[in-house]
C-alpha cells in the first residue's frame, strides 16, 4: 500500500510540473543557461589611392575568467600562469584580489592559435571573447597620417581619431547557449547582427609617402637634425599625396613609446616662415601696378627703418623684383613692402591660408598666427614683408604655394580620396604666372639652385629662419626650407621641405632642404609617370 500510495504522489507531482509548472521551470533553466553574447564589430579599413591597406583589423582572442568560477585545480593553474607568463602566485594574487568581480581580462588580443592552446587547457572558469586587433602596414611610414586606436579598438590619434564614427562598427547580439562551467556550447540565434565599419580612402600614394620619408628620414640623420617634415600636394585637386615626419614612431609596438614623436609635425609645428613668404609680398606688388621688371635700389647692402637695420649679405645695388625673389633681398623686399599698403599684404596673405586651419580637421592641427595690427609700424611692415612675426605650419604653406600653382586659386586641402575641390580665386591668373616665372629664376640664377631636377623645371624659394630663445632670436638654431612646385610650366605638384636645427655648418634653406625637394620630387615625378621636357637642362 505504502508503495502504491508512493507512487501516485510522484505521478502527482511529475503532472504538476509538466502541465502547470512547465512555463515557470523552462524559464528558469533558461535564465541559468540562455545567455546574450556580444558580437564585436570589425572596423573599417585605411587605403591609399590606389586601394593599399594602411590600417587593417585581424582577428584576435582576448581570455577572460570568472574569479568567483575559477577552478582551484593547482596544476591546471600552474600551466595556465606559465602560459601567460605570469608566476603562479602573481597570477593567484589577482584572482583573489578580485574576487568580488565576475569579470577579469588574462590577456588581450592574442592570435587566436595560441588561445586555443590556452582553452584545451581545460580550466574551468576561463573564458575567451573574439574581438579584433589593427595592424598598421606601413609602421612608422605612414605613422602620423593614420593614427593608431587603443586596445579597444577606440581612435586615439590621426585618422584613426579623426574618423572614429566612420570606422567603427556596430557590435551585435546573439543568443547563446552555455554550460554549468560558463562555457558555450552552441549559438542558438543571431539578435542583432554586427555591422561593419566604414573603409576610409585616402588621397595618399604609399609610393610617394615611402619616397619622402626615405629621403627624410636619412637627411635628418646626415644633418643632425631634431625633426623635419615633408608634404606634397596635388595641385588639380588640393589632395594630399604625401605628409611626413622624422622622428616617427611604429604604432604597431608602443611598448616605449616616446610621445614627443606621435604629433604631426606637419599640421602641428609652428614656425616663422621668413623668406618663403616674399613672393606673396611681391604678388601684392604686382596687383598694385609693379611688374617684374619693376627696380629697387638696395644700395649699399642695408637699410635703416626705425632703429633697426636689415642688412643683405653684400651690397646688390639695383634689382628688378625677380632679382629680389631670386638672390632673398632683405633690403629689397623691405623697401618694396614700405612702398605697399599694409593691410592689401595682411589680405592676401590671409586669403592664401595663414592664421587659418585648412580645414580637413585633422587632430591638433594648429591655424598659425597672423598679426592683425590696428597701426603698424615701419619696421613691423618690413618684418612681416620677409616672414618674420606670423607663423605657419608646413602644410599651410603647401596650401598657399598651392594658391602660385593653380594659376591664382586657393584649394581646400585634404586628405580623403573621393571629396569635391573647393577654390577661390585669391590672385589673378597673371600675377599667379608672373610669381611662377620668377620662382623659376631662384632655382636657375639664385638662391634655390640645388632644388633643380634634371628634364623638369622648377618654382620654388628657400628660407632660413632663426628660432626664438630665451633671450630672443638664437644665432645657432636654425630652420631650413624649401617650398616649390613642378613641372613649372604646368604644375601637378606642389611640396614643402623643412629641416629643423640642422647641426651642420651650413644651414640654410638653399644648402639643406632644396637637394632633399629635388630627390623627392624628382622621384614622385617618375612614379607618377609626369613626362619630362626633354629641351630643359637643369643642373644642380
Amino acid at each position: 500500500v505504502c508503495v502504491v500510495l508512493v507512487g501516485v504522489v510522484l505521478e502527482a507531482r511529475l503532472a504538476q510540473l509538466y502541465f502547470i509548472e512547465k512555463d515557470f521551470l523552462q524559464d528558469q533553466g533558461d535564465a541559468r543557461t540562455i545567455r546574450m553574447e556580444r558580437i564585436n564589430a570589425h572596423r573599417g579599413m585605411i587605403r591609399d589611392r590606389l586601394g593599399k591597406p594602411m590600417a587593417v583589423s585581424s582577428p584576435v582572442v582576448s581570455l577572460w575568467a570568472n574569479p568567483k568560477e575559477i577552478t582551484r585545480d593547482e596544476e591546471k593553474l600552474r600551466g595556465l600562469a606559465e602560459f601567460l607568463g605570469v608566476t603562479y602566485e602573481s597570477f593567484m594574487e589577482k584572482i583573489d584580489r578580485n574576487q568580488s568581480k565576475n569579470f577579469v581580462y588574462l590577456r588581450r588580443h592574442l592570435p587566436p592559435a595560441e588561445a586555443r592552446k590556452v582553452m584545451a587547457l581545460g580550466v574551468s572558469g576561463v573564458f575567451e571573447e573574439k574581438e579584433y586587433h589593427r595592424f598598421y602596414p606601413g609602421g612608422e611610414v605612414s605613422a602620423h597620417v593614420v593614427g593608431f586606436t587603443d586596445i579597444d579598438d577606440h581612435g586615439q590619434e590621426g585618422l584613426e581619431l579623426s574618423f572614429d564614427e566612420w570606422l567603427s562598427g556596430e557590435p551585435g547580439k546573439k543568443k547563446v547557449l552555455k554550460n554549468l562551467y560558463g562555457e558555450i556550447v552552441k549559438d542558438l540565434m543571431p539578435v542583432k547582427d554586427a555591422a561593419p565599419g566604414n573603409n576610409l580612402d585616402l588621397s595618399i600614394d604609399l609610393r610617394l609617402q615611402y619616397l619622402a620619408y626615405q629621403e627624410l628620414k636619412s637627411a635628418i640623420s646626415h644633418y643632425g637634425a631634431a625633426s623635419g617634415s615633408v608634404v606634397i600636394l596635388d595641385v588639380p585637386t588640393g589632395q594630399v599625396l604625401a605628409m611626413v615626419n622624422q622622428p616617427s614612431y611604429n604604432p604597431n609596438n608602443r611598448l616605449n613609446l616616446d610621445l614627443a614623436t606621435v604629433r604631426n609635425r606637419a599640421a602641428t609645428d609652428e614656425f616663422e616662415p621668413g623668406s618663403t613668404v616674399k613672393p606673396f609680398t611681391v604678388a601684392v606688388a604686382l596687383q598694385s601696378g609693379y611688374n617684374s621688371e619693376s627696380e629697387i635700389d638696395t644700395d649699399p647692402g642695408f637699410v635703416r627703418v626705425g632703429n633697426f637695420t636689415i642688412r643683405d649679405p653684400s651690397n646688390r645695388g639695383v634689382l628688378n623684383l625677380s632679382q629680389i625673389i631670386a638672390k632673398s633681398s632683405q633690403v629689397g623686399i623691405s623697401k618694396l613692402a614700405l612702398t605697399l599698403n599694409e593691410y592689401d599684404v595682411w589680405a592676401l596673405f590671409q586669403d592664401v591660408g595663414f592664421g587659418q586651419s585648412t580645414g580637413f580637421g585633422f587632430p591638433g592641427e594648429r591655424a598659425g598666427y597672423l598679426p592683425n595690427h590696428r597701426r603698424w609700424t615701419d619696421i613691423e611692415r618690413a618684418t612681416f614683408a620677409y616672414g618674420y612675426g606670423l607663423t605657419v605650419t608646413p602644410l599651410q604653406l603647401a596650401s598657399a604655394y598651392l594658391a602660385i600653382a593653380s594659376g591664382g586659386m586657393r584649394r581646400d586641402v585634404t586628405l580623403l580620396k573621393n571629396v569635391e575641390v573647393n577654390e577661390t580665386r585669391v590672385l589673378t591668373k597673371d600675377v599667379a604666372n608672373s610669381v611662377n616665372l620668377m620662382l623659376r629664376a631662384v632655382v636657375t640664377d639664385g638662391t634655390g639652385s640645388k632644388a633643380a631636377i634634371p628634364a623638369y623645371q622648377v618654382a620654388g624659394k628657400t628660407g632660413t629662419v632663426r628660432k626664438i630663445g630665451e633671450g630672443g632670436y638664437e644665432d645657432t638654431q636654425h630652420i631650413a626650407f624649401f617650398a616649390g612646385m613642378t613641372p613649372a610650366e604646368d604644375p601637378r605638384l606642389v611640396a614643402v621641405v623643412l629641416i629643423n636645427e640642422p647641426q651642420t655648418q651650413e644651414y640654410g634653406g638653399g644648402a639643406l632642404a632644396a637637394p632633399v625637394f629635388s630627390r623627392v620630387m624628382g622621384g614622385a615625378l617618375r612614379l607618377l609617370n609626369v613626362p619630362p621636357r626633354v629641351n630643359v637642362v637643369a643642373s644642380r
